[in-house]
């Protein structure tokens, strides 16, 4: 009697063959979209990033703000084109306003005002609301620093750091007649 396969069982065995490498075909080619999605969403994060610090940078004068308003522009980063969106809102805070800045990599394209295709939104500050060393009192200025800490003083001592003396022995501990947070 001959003991080898029919027909019928290669083909199903070969039918599961083939439906276990589509399904594994499937997986790797997720995730390599999954990684690469990733890289892009990294890289997108990063032109983001340094389109704050540039406005940050770009800043010339102490206490200076930029304006309000959006910007557009695009940037080669890691052998690829990006298009990046600024938006700079008031805050709450006088003095204080808020970047957002949006990209997405040029060929993606799309409307400016779409949220849809934009792999990225990062926010950052800046502002000229200051403190003066030891105070806590914040003093906001307009294109003067100098004077905003001219103007402040600290005579009841209100800016004691963590750690220092409070009886002004030298020594930790003891009474904290001044009010002040001190680390005992």
């Amino acid at each position: 009697m001959n003991r080898g396969f029919t027909l019928i069982e290669v083909l199903v065995a070969l039918v599961i063959v083939a439906v276990g490498m589509s399904a594994l075909m499937g997986a790797l080619t997720s995730s390599a979209k999954s990684v690469t999605y990733m890289q892009d969403k990294t890289f997108a994060e990063w032109v983001a990033l340094n389109q704050i610090a540039n406005v940050r940078t770009t800043l010339t004068a102490p206490g200076q703000i930029p304006p309000t308003g959006n910007t557009n522009g695009d940037v080669d980063f890691a052998n690829r084109k990006w298009h990046w969106r600024q938006e700079v809102v008031a805050s709450q805070v006088p003095g204080i306003v808020r970047i957002d800045v949006k990209v997405r990599p040029k060929e993606v394209g799309g409307n400016d005002d779409d949220n849809a295709n934009w792999y990225t939104t990062v926010s950052g500050i800046v502002g000229n609301a200051m403190a003066v060393p030891g105070t806590g009192k914040i003093t906001f200025y307009n294109n003067n620093p100098a004077a905003a800490l001219s103007n402040q003083s600290n005579t009841n001592n209100t800016g004691t750091q963590l750690g220092a003396p409070a009886n002004n022995t030298g020594q930790k501990g003891g009474s904290n007649t001044t009010g002040n947070p001190v680390r005992q």
